[in-house]
């Protein structure tokens, strides 16, 4: 039985969610209108999963999800968030001290939203609860050998084309990119991501990592250019898709219907810089639940891309990076650590111009 505990203050968000999940299979929920109330819950049964609200009185939920995450075994935490401007930005912040996923208040009816976000809902919850929150907290700084921040010299920039990094993460996503970003050098290869999040979150999220990294990372818009020490993230409830033109890579934002679940997928994104870039590409796909990417991966290896593929002991879930290595799609499987500095040596690896 999968024991969830929703913390919220708004009475009506709580009995919506215990009207949703009442009739999941396998699941109980319990409630509470503060993380003070929740704390008792809590010393009388320990939760599988916490729904959290981030805005209450008496103890606010970044307080709370800061507390919960000084355990050795954090319970692991989904943050139920609102759409835009400070709460965003909240939401972003939680996810950096270690919740797990972010699920959207609703905006127009809290029926019609908890009905339309049952299946997601359901998902993330199950996800989180699978998931090994430890390794979801802020993690050490990547150091990087010096040869790797030097300069490509001219000679090698003549017979090499531009080359493109592309990137896909879900569950526990947010400090995996963190630590594969923070240290990346200014003149580092274009980068493009998928990063499974609700829509307008990923801006709030590209903001935070721009603020944090030496290189330009911003959510992509329509027909931007991928730049060496650029990372462009996919907007949520948008594809992104990479194209070449002329002499150079550009994005595509397109709607459509979800791809391997998921909207942005990860598919999407690493085929089209498998048709874009081919051998000039390198792909690294990181923690996450499910199967999307890998499909897209192995098409990237087939086309003649590097493949790099995070290892079981640094994934928050495995399910992702498992999936590419079980179908052929990896050429190395490393820890998330050591992705940095591999992404640079084998962008780096020079192939003449055809």
């Amino acid at each position: 039985m999968l024991r969830v505990l929703v913390v919220d203050d708004s009475a009506v968000v709580r009995q919506g969610v215990l009207m949703l999940l009442e009739h999941v299979p396998g699941m109980a929920v319990e409630v509470a209108s503060d993380p003070l109330i929740a704390r008792e819950k809590m010393k009388r049964q320990r939760p599988d999963v916490i729904l959290l609200d981030l805005e209450m009185p008496r103890m606010d939920g970044l307080t709370f999800l800061r507390e919960l995450m000084r355990e050795d075994e954090p319970i692991p935490v989904v943050v139920c968030s609102g759409l835009a401007g400070p709460g965003s930005e909240l939401a972003v912040r939680a996810l950096e001290e270690g919740a797990l996923e972010i699920i959207t208040k609703p905006s127009l009816g809290v029926g019609e939203f908890l009905r339309d976000s049952r299946t997601r809902l359901v998902e993330a919850l199950r996800n989180a609860a699978r998931a090994r929150t430890r390794l979801a907290r802020r993690g050490p700084p990547v150091r990087l050998e010096p040869e790797l921040l030097e300069r490509p010299s001219p000679s090698l920039l003549a017979v090499t084309t531009d080359k493109v990094v592309a990137v896909g993460a879900s569950t526990g996503g947010t400090e995996a990119l963190r630590q594969l970003l923070e240290p990346m050098p200014p003149d580092c290869p274009g980068i493009v991501i998928v990063q499974h999040m609700p829509e307008l979150f990923t801006s709030a999220f590209a903001k935070r990592l721009n603020e944090l990294c030496r290189i330009e990372v911003k959510e992509a818009a329509q027909g931007d250019r991928v730049l060496q020490g650029r990372a462009l993230i996919a907007p949520g409830n948008r594809h992104l898709r990479v194209r070449r033109t002329g002499g150079h890579y550009q994005v595509e934002l397109l709607d459509g219907g979800r791809v391997s679940g998921h909207k942005p997928s990860v598919d999407v994104l690493f085929q089209s810089v498998a048709r874009a870039a081919g051998e000039n590409a390198v792909g690294a796909l990181l923690t996450g639940m499910g199967d999307d990417g890998a499909d897209g991966l192995l098409a990237m290896r087939q086309a003649g891309a590097s493949t790099i593929a995070q290892d079981e002991a640094s994934c928050v879930v495995f399910g992702m990076p498992r999936a590419a290595i079980e179908r052929g799609a990896v050429d190395e499987i490393l820890p998330l650590g050591a992705i940095c500095a591999a992404v640079l040596r084998r962008a780096r690896q020079t192939r003449a111009l055809r």
